[in-house]
């Protein structure tokens, strides 16, 4: 028996206005009557943002010295998990988010899109519009400054992209954390497609100098670095792709790319040769062009946009095999505990999110997850009989940084949804809920506010009731 969802886009409007749990119970009695009351995607999107009040997060480092700190080495190497708010203060600020998502029909063609930031500038939200090639010149996107979000009012001063000194919007992209990843997964597969390595090719990890974050000497596959990388958010698996990619003299080539398929704020730089560590403020990358980098991963039919040279942008960017392989590790992910958070299925907390069917690599016979040594206690296997969408995603985190970028389709027998979502913050294991219960002891702590399943659930809902 086929199973659909029909909830009303009255309900998703009380998930916007912050009650959620109403949400996840109304029923509308037709797919005609729900869809006759949606909202456009962006206008949704924005609502659902402002609804969910980011800023009423807690601080746990509230303008200490440490938080006005520029962190210029290996940001990722110094995440660490804040689980004790005996300091905690309510944000300074209303909190730096972007989020994009991207709809795809069958073949996975773009079909609409929403761009939203939200900021110090923007309290409620802003909708950026964009073009048929889903680009917008309209935003003056800077890099992320640590010190600078708290004594500059968010306000970014190194320039991303030239010449959008006039730009209407002004963006202050928050660091990428792990979902740079997908930089660097992209750029090795596209060597794996040139022939210059395959995959099962044996790279040595040699650094000359040693870093906290990208660890010692090592061995393994190139295909062994990709599923660490992707399925474990590996920074010594990733440090030895990007030290590789630097051995083929390759880093400038794949900014260079990124450029020329109109990814302009994708920018893997300042990366350092010898171990392939440093990694810090000068990459960036906004939800927006995350998402339509996944899009191509995904594999969408046509032209998914155009060139700024005026060429079609298609699949073929990677090839087939490639895009197969990178879309079947992100369908691994480990770290389903942000947009979707069924590592921790069952749980009074956080809220539930996307309803995505976690891998089963990770689960073990009582039905909880060990991912890289992190225990979950929670058993899965309930929200694993009630997942209703795939989830082939990334998430990134570290103190100042919560993100999380994938793309999801309906499992069979469930109401149809295909689309990209990617959410890119400064809310990253610094900030929490108020409220929040205590950590199990022995299991791993939720990194982020519930805010963002929240936000992932009624994006699922909205898209679930076309």
């Amino acid at each position: 028996m086929r199973k659909i969802r029909l909830i009303s886009l009255t309900a998703v409007a009380v998930v916007t206005a912050g009650v959620a749990m109403a949400a996840t119970t109304a029923q509308a009695s037709t797919v005609q009557a729900s869809t006759a009351r949606r909202p456009a995607l962006a206008d949704f999107l924005r609502q659902t943002m402002d609804g969910l009040k980011f800023q009423e997060v807690l601080d746990l480092a509230p303008r200490t010295a440490s938080a006005l700190t520029v962190r210029t080495v290996d940001k990722d190497a110094v995440a660490g998990r804040s689980t004790v708010a005996a300091a905690a203060q309510p944000i300074s600020q209303q909190p730096q988010i972007n989020a994009t998502v991207l709809e795809l029909d069958n073949a996975g063609r773009v079909t609409g899109s929403a761009l939203v930031l939200m900021s110090p500038q923007y309290p409620h939200g802003q909708i950026v519009p964009l073009d048929s090639d889903l680009h917008t010149s309209d935003v003056r996107w800077r890099q992320w400054d640590d010190a600078g979000w708290y004594t500059n009012h968010a306000q970014g001063t190194i320039d991303v992209v030239a010449g959008r000194e006039n730009a209407a919007y002004d963006f202050m992209l928050p660091y990428p954390a792990s979902t740079l990843k997908l930089m660097v997964n992209f750029g090795v597969l596209r060597l794996v497609d040139q022939g210059v390595i395959s995959l099962d090719d044996t790279y040595q990890y040699q650094p000359t100098a040693i870093s906290s974050l990208c660890g010692d000497a090592g061995s393994n596959t190139i295909r062994g670095y990709i599923d660490a990388s992707l399925t474990q958010s590996s920074n010594a698996a990733s440090c030895a792709l990007i030290k590789m990619l630097w051995d083929h003299g390759a880093i400038d080539g794949l900014n260079q790319q990124f450029q020329a398929l109109g990814l302009e704020t994708l920018q893997l730089k300042g990366t350092n040769p010898v171990n392939g560590g440093h990694w810090a403020n000068d990459i960036t990358m906004s939800s927006l062009d995350a998402a339509k980098l996944l899009t191509i991963v995904n594999g969408g039919a046509g032209t998914l946009w155009t060139a700024p040279d005026g060429t079609a942008v298609t699949r073929n960017v990677l090839s087939a095999a490639s895009r197969a392989l990178f879309m079947s590790e992100l369908g691994q992910q480990g770290w389903n505990w942000m947009l979707s958070t069924t590592n921790f299925c069952g749980a009074a907390y956080p809220a539930v999110g996307i309803p995505q069917l976690t891998a089963g690599r990770w689960i073990g016979p009582d039905g909880t997850m060990n991912v890289a040594g992190n225990q979950f206690g929670q058993d899965v296997r309930p929200c694993n009989a009630d997942a209703e969408v795939t989830f082939a995603h990334k998430p990134g985190w570290v103190n100042n940084t919560g993100a999380d970028v994938g793309v999801v389709r309906n499992r069979p027998g469930f109401a149809k949804r295909h689309y990209v979502i990617s959410v890119i913050s400064n809310l990253g294991d610094q900030y929490q809920d108020p409220g929040r219960p205590a950590t199990p002891a022995g299991t791993t702590p939720v990194e982020y506010t519930q805010k963002f399943a929240q936000l992932g659930a009624a994006v699922d809902r909205y898209e679930a009731c076309e």
